[in-house]
């Protein structure tokens, strides 16, 4: 197929785009929706499924706030088409409170005042549970080093640290390894 040559005629392509229907259990849920081969992630949770937990903050998959869990383990949603989720498992951030408890990681980014515009925290936290599901008792380079890829703007980080700190110590407590 030939490139447009105008805005119009780009437009006129997007409207007779095939549409790809994508099934994916999102947080415990099959949930389906049709989309153009180009959707990313991101924008299939957000719009699709009208999950806004997940944030867009660079589309470069520099700062992380898109992050969400893909079979258990950490990515930036805005690199990941949401056709290659199809059969799989994502959590967002919505999907960490479980019938009414926070999850240890949201009860420590509350109770150590991990964030402050809160526009890094979904994807901070997700990244969180990731590692914290492999390191029970992880050290602060340890954290330091697994949230490398989460930017935050407005804190110097040491009280998103003592978040995932008293995370890992909620969940070591409760042995669960999910729910505090």
């Amino acid at each position: 197929m030939a490139l447009a040559e105008s805005p119009m005629e780009a437009e006129e392509e997007a409207r007779f785009a095939p549409l790809y229907k994508v099934t994916a259990k999102v947080n415990g849920t099959p949930r389906t929706a049709e989309v153009e081969a180009r959707t990313l992630l991101v924008h299939f949770l957000r719009e699709n499924l009208g999950l806004t937990g997940t944030h867009i903050g660079c589309d470069t998959t520099n700062c992380g706030a898109c992050a969400v869990l893909l079979d258990g383990k950490a990515v930036k949603s805005c690199t990941i088409l949401a056709v290659q989720a199809d059969g799989r498992d994502v959590m967002t951030v919505e999907g960490l409170e479980k019938d009414g408890k926070l999850h240890a990681i949201q009860e420590g980014f509350h109770e150590e005042h991990g964030l402050q515009c809160g526009f890094c925290t979904p994807g901070m936290m997700m990244t969180s549970v990731a590692f914290l599901s492999k390191h029970s008792n992880p050290t602060e380079g340890d954290i330091r080093h697994a949230i490398a890829g989460n930017l935050c703007r407005c804190t110097g980080y040491l009280n998103i640290i003592k978040s995932v700190q008293y995370a890992a110590r909620k969940m070591r407590e409760s042995k669960g390894g999910g729910s505090a």
